[in-house]
């Protein structure tokens, strides 16, 4: 083996730990006792406990905030996608002046970090009567992850050959037929991805769950491990959090592993032409 190949398997290497050591650290904080020390350098615990699992698991407001956070994430993909299916057709195909502008402006807000609209979007939240409900949730959820989906699938369409597009004009179909039985079949990788990313961010969000409602019935999974306390009003259960750390991520791990293929595609789509 020559030493190139030799330099690029060991930076995969430093990588890969790189990435999963987080993951794993979790997954060790998790099985560790109630008081042995989190920050505490241990690479497996010496007695490993599943009890952190199980209090995360026996707490009442887990199931329903599970359940929230499945809800809120699965609408606002299918919102995002729907909205950013029609909105990059118009953006990728059709000729109207000012395109370029709107397009930078779109992908200009997804700029803007989320604590620099929260107090706009909390104004807007409550002017609508949406406080503390999925609606409020899912509206400020798209918003946020709306300009980054449009931009992957307008650039997706853009590199559709567009001989597909005048053959279907040629036996008389229209955009709307052109868009959801041509184009469509074609681009499911990209909104595969693009789906899956939205996902994960409405998954993980905290801010705006933890600023948009106020009560058990509505709030997500992370307000929901931000509320875990000790024995005292300032101890933190490590432990505990981490369980819950791991819980959340098993759905959207799952999630990736099986489209994994599909993301591949949607992340390399138009890369290489000819």
């Amino acid at each position: 083996m020559s030493w190139k190949k030799i330099s690029l398997v060991f930076l995969l290497l430093i990588i890969l730990v790189y990435t999963c050591f987080p993951f794993y650290w979790a997954i060790v904080s998790a099985l560790k006792k109630a008081g042995t020390g989190t920050f505490i350098v241990e690479y497996w615990p010496s007695e490993p406990v599943l009890k952190n699992f199980i209090y995360v698991l026996n707490r009442p407001a887990f199931g329903s905030t599970f359940f929230n956070s499945f809800l809120v994430s699965t609408l606002t993909v299918l919102f995002c996608l729907l909205i950013a299916l029609t909105a990059s057709y118009a953006l990728g195909r059709i000729q109207f002046k000012g395109r370029t502008v709107l397009l930078l402006g779109i992908l200009g807000t997804s700029m803007f970090p989320q604590v620099a609209i929260l107090s706009g979007m909390f104004e807007l939240v409550r002017s609508l009567g949406v406080y503390n409900t999925y609606q409020g949730l899912i509206m400020s959820y798209v918003v946020f992850s709306l300009p980054f989906t449009v931009w992957i699938l307008t650039a997706f369409i853009r590199d559709l050959p567009i001989e597909i597009e005048e053959a279907a004009m040629v036996d008389g179909a229209n955009s709307y037929v052109i868009l959801f039985k041509v184009f469509l079949p074609l681009m499911w990788p990209a909104m595969v991805t693009t789906g899956i990313l939205a996902f994960i961010g409405a998954w993980n969000e905290f801010l705006f769950a933890l600023t948009l409602t106020i009560s058990p019935e509505v709030t997500t999974l992370p307000v929901f491990m931000a509320s875990f306390r000790g024995e005292s009003e300032f101890e933190i259960p490590w432990p505990n959090i981490m369980a819950a750390s791991v819980l959340v991520t098993i759905p959207v791990l799952i999630v990736v592993l099986i489209f994994q293929n599909r993301i591949v595609k949607g992340l390399t789509a138009g890369a290489v032409k000819g």
